[in-house]
């Protein structure tokens, strides 16, 4: 550890170099005067800044239609899985089991997967916004295949 006395005198060396750093910037570049900006036209008028579009345009009601039908092939599968009588992993099996209950909590992520695009768009990250309905219809159908591919739990019996 440093000792007081040490502290000081690394602080006095330190911080009168410190307002002459420039970081990455080669030591020239900082006396090069900028460049005078009034000749040149401001970016709005040449161009936008951003291709804005419309949240529910055609693109993203087929990603939200997508998402749907994503969360219901989970629901079903999750119930066919339940039926076999395999347990699932993600929630509590009482859920599963209660299919309003069920119904409602996958409709719920479809819902907070339309809000998360939504909060995307509005601030301006449309890349994004369109790749959230993205990865969650893969997600969603991935668990789905998933539970049709899990083998049906037979119960052991005893001799």
């Amino acid at each position: 550890m440093l000792n007081g006395k040490t502290l000081v005198l690394l602080v006095l060396v330190a911080v009168p170099g410190a307002s002459a750093t420039r970081g990455q910037e080669p030591a020239m570049a900082a006396q090069i005067p900028a460049p005078d900006d009034s000749r040149r036209p401001a970016r709005s008028q040449t161009m936008p800044l951003r291709q804005t579009h419309r949240f529910w345009d055609k693109k993203n009601a087929w990603l939200f239609a997508g998402v749907g039908a994503s969360r219901a092939l989970d629901y079903s599968s999750t119930l066919n899985m339940r039926r076999r009588g395999n347990r699932e992993i993600l929630v509590t099996n009482d859920l599963v089991d209660n299919h309003a209950a069920f119904a409602a909590v996958e409709a719920a992520a479809s819902a907070v997967s339309i809000g998360t695009a939504y909060l995307f768009h509005r601030s301006g990250h449309h890349k994004l916004e369109r790749w959230t309905s993205i990865v969650h219809i893969g997600a969603a159908t991935s668990g789905a295949v998933r539970n049709y591919c899990l083998k049906t739990a037979h119960p052991t019996t005893a001799p």
